[in-house]
């Protein structure tokens, strides 16, 4: 003979205020089943639990994230590809060789007084593991400057089967080896990009959002089981079309509410990872958002969506100009005071164009090469000024670019894939997606228990 006894179990944060509402009423009805057999006495539970293991990096992780969120610091996002690099250097007449990316990263991380402004830089694989033309390892300069050194892990953007050409992000394969390696290298915090589009028809779709916000959250998983900090970057993404930036802030709220659901069910300690989200724009065919309301979307979303636990929440600058990215942060500083996180950046080109164009391919220690150098720390220490709000101008660039730009518009995708055609849905029509209310939450609990039941008397 079966009886049926209840526990209180643990809900998904999603559910965890309607549970609160009839705590008393429904939580025998939502609470976790277990069946026990009177003549055997034995138990079987129905529920699945996660548990952070003990991590021997904990510490470490929590002490390098807390050092790269430092107040007026920020990240030199410097991890474009090789062929990214390579269209770089060509716009500025310079072949695209070894040694070439070389000189160029070296004239980025041997700049005098960088690590003043920079507190973590990002490299690709090839460039961790190169030396300077001294023979000293570009780890060991970053260090040196004080400046932490990070890696790119992913491998890059794939069609995601199903969708109008949105992508999911590959590089899961081997990435605990390959973590372990980097490592050892002297890596101490990795990135992960995700790329969720939003289009004049619709956001992002729900599979897409689910498979992205998997990806980064088993990444973030793996790279602090081997001493990596997690760099989450789930990027949504400007696309063309005259959508207001409400638009631009709803969807992103939504997307980061699910890679934090899926980050607490992957057990990643958040004292020990960081964000690298967008800014709140409208659409590229859209007129320009000032500083304030790019700022007030920008830091609602983020009080809506990330936890205060996370140390840092670095912004990347695409979509917008150097000096708009600068304007921008300084104005977030403004919008909120108080933050919990650090509101700072994670820039690659804000940091880089007006830089490459001044290097120019020139000589190490020519004219051209200290007045790059010059430059990039300009940069640098403007933005340090923003994210403590004591930026007060001129901007180092002097003229602003139009954001609406080719060489800005340019999408920051690198997809692996023949062809996406046969797999592509209709685009609909635009519909946001409507969160349930407390019946309906309530009516998909009773059914799954009564589901869990049926199950364990059939077996």
């Amino acid at each position: 003979m079966l009886s049926i006894s209840f526990r209180k179990t643990r809900f998904p944060h999603s559910l965890t205020h309607y549970a609160a509402l009839n705590a008393t009423s429904t939580h025998r009805a939502i609470g976790k089943a277990s069946i026990r057999s009177s003549s055997t006495g034995s138990r079987r539970t129905n529920a699945i639990k996660v548990r952070a293991s003990s991590n021997p990096f904990e510490e470490e992780l929590c002490a390098t994230a807390k050092y790269i969120a430092t107040r007026g610091k920020g990240i030199l996002a410097s991890d474009e590809s090789n062929a990214t690099t390579g269209k770089r250097l060509d716009s500025v007449g310079v072949e695209n060789t070894e040694e070439n990316r070389r000189n160029w990263r070296q004239l980025l991380y041997t700049a005098p007084g960088l690590g003043q402004y920079i507190s973590g830089a990002i490299m690709f694989e090839e460039t961790l593991y190169q030396s300077s033309h001294d023979g000293v390892q570009f780890v060991d300069i970053l260090k040196k400057q004080g400046i932490v050194p990070g890696i790119k892990v992913d491998t890059g953007l794939q069609f995601l089967p199903g969708t109008d050409g949105e992508t999911t992000t590959q590089g899961l394969d081997n990435l605990a080896a390959r973590c372990e390696a980097y490592y050892k290298q002297g890596a101490r915090f990795a990135k992960w990009r995700a790329v969720l589009r939003i289009t004049d028809k619709e956001g992002p779709s729900n599979m897409a959002i689910l498979e992205n916000a998997h990806g980064l959250a088993r990444y973030a998983q793996i790279a602090q089981s081997n001493g990596l900090v997690p760099i989450v970057e789930p990027e949504v993404t400007l696309g063309p079309g005259s959508y207001g930036i409400e638009e631009t802030a709803y969807w992103s709220e939504y997307v980061y509410s699910h890679v934090m659901r899926l980050l607490n069910e992957y057990g990643v300690l958040k004292e020990g990872m960081l964000l690298k989200p967008n800014m709140c724009l409208p659409g590229l065919d859209a007129p320009s958002a000032s500083p304030e309301v790019v700022a007030k979307y920008t830091a609602r979303t983020m009080m809506r969506s990330i936890p205060a636990a996370v140390p840092g929440i670095h912004f990347l600058s695409g979509g917008m100009s150097e000096e708009e990215s600068t304007l921008n942060l300084q104005a977030l500083q403004d919008a909120c005071p108080d933050a919990p996180w650090s509101l700072t950046f994670s820039y690659g080109r804000a940091l880089q164009s007006s830089t490459l164009k001044t290097w120019a391919g020139a000589d190490i220690g020519s004219d051209g090469w200290n007045a790059a150098q010059d430059i990039l720390v300009k940069l640098a220490k403007a933005n340090s000024e923003a994210q403590l709000g004591q930026y007060k101008g001129p901007h180092p660039v002097g003229i602003e670019l139009d954001r609406h730009a080719p060489a800005l518009r340019t999408p920051r995708l690198t997809i692996h894939s023949h062809s996406h055609s046969r797999f592509a849905r209709s685009p609909g029509p635009r519909r946001r997606p409507h969160p349930p209310g407390p019946a309906h939450w309530r009516c998909r609990q009773v059914t799954t228990y009564c589901l869990l039941s049926l199950c364990n008397l059939l077996s």
